[in-house]
């Protein structure tokens, strides 16, 4: 638990007596395996039971923490109202205890999810038993970095065709201020700092109707911002970005099959009921899709992400523990990043030709990017870029079972 190791947790947890775990530690075990294995019908209510009968085991930070993310599993549900009374309640009996910045970032969800309350966020309906959003991989950046991105064809916001960015490691929607403008958004009065090359703050707004391929999805929420960044260069390059959809609403469509042979996604209209398999998916604390995985063979959390168009990166931490290996096999290189919020370099090495492996399913990459520089820790050691996830030709993200499964 203390470590984020949410497989290990599940495993233990199932395996483990009930009558020889502590009842705080069982309610608080699944309350974080329902939340970052994308089973609220599991977290909701453990975090209930948590802080209305064992609240005394929790310090403010774990008690306010615990209330943000069962609001959260709340409104996934569909339960914006009950999200935003729980929170300000919870808000109500710690406010003394908290400083300003605290504060202010659990208001800013109380506000989210009151502006909500009156719609039904990702109302999904199909045109027909399979949904089908055909895409188009498309180079981005300078051509001489061979960088792509996924632009789903066939989309329009509010009845005006559109080019959206695929980008599985987007925990949020994210539209232009101008677009959100032009397309007719509606404003919510509510707002989210986004996290990128950098931060920003946004503003949410709603999209009453998007649709993609044959897949109509109502009330959606988009965080609204400006996505000029002071650099001529990458100012070229940013409308690339300037409509994303994520993993929020991936979740809302439950079953998705990214078939790169077929440039096409495809999502049944009637989803999966949860079969027991193990999960090899979870989320990250800022919602990042991750898998275990292995690169040369080494295991390693990786985050899978369509929204870096390079081959991906491996941390500073793989460098030292893999020094000698990587140093053998790699050639000085930097990567030069645009994106929300800034415009980022690294200094590192390109590792030629390591094996990558995803569910026992391995592929050759023509190279991975491995940093030299300081950075940010994170709950991951690698993010894998859509030129290297387009090797594996069909993905399958059914998030009911949270797995990741290459297809033949």
């Amino acid at each position: 638990m203390n470590s984020g190791n949410w497989f290990a947790l599940d495993s233990v947890y199932n395996q483990a007596p009930k009558d020889s775990v502590m009842p705080f530690l069982d309610a608080y075990s699944r309350a974080l395996i329902g939340n970052r294995l994308n089973r609220p019908d599991m977290s909701i209510p453990a975090f209930t039971e948590l802080l209305n009968v064992h609240s005394q085991y929790l310090d403010v930070g774990n008690l306010l923490n615990s209330a943000v993310m069962l609001s959260m599993d709340m409104s996934r549900t569909g339960a914006d109202a009950d999200a935003a009374a729980m929170l300000s309640a919870v808000l109500d009996a710690t406010r003394e205890h908290l400083d300003s910045a605290a504060v202010a970032g659990v208001q800013r969800f109380i506000t989210q999810y009151s502006a909500l309350s009156p719609y039904s966020p990702y109302t999904i309906s199909f045109d027909g038993e399979l949904g089908h959003i055909p895409f188009s991989v498309v180079p981005v950046g300078p051509a001489e970095k061979e960088s792509v991105l996924i632009h789903l064809n066939n989309c329009s916001i509010n009845g005006s065709e559109v080019p959206i960015t695929f980008d599985t490691g987007a925990g949020v929607n994210i539209i232009s201020d101008t677009l959100a403008t032009r397309l007719g958004l509606i404003p919510l009065g509510s707002s989210i700092t986004v996290s990128g090359i950098g931060r920003r703050d946004a503003r949410f707004a709603l999209a009453r109707e998007l649709k993609m391929g044959n897949i109509t999805v109502r009330d959606v929420p988009f965080a609204v911002m400006s996505l000029t960044l002071d650099n001529e260069e990458a100012n070229r390059h940013v409308g690339a970005l300037n409509i994303v959809v994520g993993s929020e609403l991936m979740l809302r469509l439950k079953d998705l099959t990214i078939d790169f042979a077929d440039s096409v996604i495809t999502v049944p209209a009637k989803a999966p009921e949860r079969s027991g398999a193990a999960p090899n998916l979870c989320f990250s604390s800022s919602m990042n899709l991750l898998s275990p995985g292995r690169i040369g063979g080494i295991p390693m959390l990786m985050c899978v992400d369509t929204g870096d168009s390079s081959y991906g990166d491996l941390s500073r931490q793989f460098l030292e523990q893999n020094h000698q290996d990587v140093m053998a096999g790699a050639v000085p290189d930097s990567i030069r990043m645009a994106g929300i919020g800034g415009v980022s370099i690294t200094q590192g090495y390109k590792l030629l030709h390591p094996s990558c492996t995803i569910a026992g399913t391995t592929v050759s990459l023509p190279s991975i990017f491995v940093t030299s520089s300081d950075a940010t820790l994170t709950d991951h050691e690698a993010n894998l870029g859509l030129k290297s996830l387009i090797l594996f030709r069909r993905l399958r993200f059914n998030l009911i079972d949270f797995t990741l499964t290459p297809l033949p």
